[in-house]
């Protein structure tokens, strides 16, 4: 059950990434949720570097976004 609601936070914070930043990007379903995912894991690592979370402490809604923001631009960069 972790991994199905994993799953579907990553891809709804995936595709709030793709609608900040919108462009013709070649990724369905899967990439939109690992994108999500992605994000939240980038976010959790700043996060904690910052000490803004406690180790092991997950990242929060919005810091998810930003961190899934930060994995779109670096990979349009790196497709260029």
């Amino acid at each position: 059950m972790w991994l199905l609601w994993t799953l579907i936070i990553g891809f709804i914070i995936g595709a709030i990434a793709k609608f900040i930043l919108p462009g013709r990007d070649k990724g369905g379903f899967i990439l939109t949720s690992l994108l999500g995912i992605g994000g939240a894991l980038v976010a959790g690592y700043l996060g904690q570097a910052f000490g803004w979370y406690l180790p092991g402490e997950p990242a929060g809604f919005f810091s998810s976004i930003i961190g899934a923001v930060i994995l779109l631009v670096v990979a349009r960069a790196l497709a260029k």
